[in-house]
């Protein structure tokens, strides 16, 4: 008798995510410009944890609390009242090392509160730099997986897509995909993989990104594979490096 493989869906907003049962699933939330680009970054170079906030006096108050790094964006902006955003490249050893990060940001962490509050069984964080470790997790775990994509307030957006794409296509073999959304994701990655960063310019969050802000380098970070491939997993409020 062939064993029953766990089930894989994709949730391409955070206002379909009710639709999904979380409650014996991996979520694997998905923000790839910038927040878990910048959270896998933050834990690969030596950071003690993350802790994911919603909302700008929260995280000054925690960063006060904890001695650590309060940092964040609005609209892909530092929020006001903050020092630090959410570069992936600000986060170097020298800086970040052993060293409690407080991070709130406009999609990634409300994304994550929204599966804490819809009783998801267990949270990671993904996007291409740390590819690998979340398909190795995925793979080893055997539970059901929804790709929880934070989009742009709401809406749709391409980066978060093609990440969920290409985790199925690493990982299809080993779980039931009957979802619509996750053969467009996997189709439309496939269609641009072997050169994202040559798509990236067609994409609504580089523009608000590279053209308002310069930030071309925190794109192709954002998009280059296993250079912080670590997996960040959510225990008791933080995001902490799985060993």
């Amino acid at each position: 008798m062939t064993a029953t493989k766990p089930t894989l869906f994709t949730s391409l907003s955070p206002a379909l995510l009710h639709l999904y049962d979380l409650s014996n699933a991996v979520v694997v939330i998905i923000d790839v410009f910038r927040a878990t680009s910048t959270i896998a970054s933050a834990l690969a170079n030596g950071a003690r944890c993350v802790v994911p906030v919603d909302t700008v006096p929260k995280a000054v108050e925690l960063g006060k609390q904890l001695n650590g790094i309060a940092a964040g964006e609005r609209d892909g902006k530092i929020a006001d009242g903050l020092q630090h955003g959410n570069s992936p490249l600000e986060y170097h050893t020298d800086f970040v090392g052993d060293r409690v990060l407080v991070l709130t940001t406009t999609n990634g962490t409300r994304l994550l509160q929204m599966a804490l509050d819809n009783n998801a069984d267990t949270i990671i964080t993904g996007s291409f730099p740390n590819l690998g470790a979340v398909c190795s997790f995925l793979r080893r775990t055997g539970k059901n997986v929804v790709l929880a994509c934070a989009g742009w307030k709401d809406r749709y957006n391409l980066e978060d897509t093609l990440f969920a794409g290409a985790v199925i296509d690493a990982v299809e073999n080993d779980f039931t995909i009957h979802c619509d959304s996750s053969l467009t994701a996997v189709s439309l990655y496939r269609s641009m993989k072997d050169d994202l960063l040559a798509h990236a310019p067609t994409f609504t969050h580089y523009h608000r990104l590279v053209e308002r802000f310069g930030l071309i380098e925190d794109i192709r970070f954002c998009l280059t594979p296993d250079v912080a491939n670590v997996l960040p997993v959510y225990r008791e409020g933080k995001l902490v490096r799985e060993e």
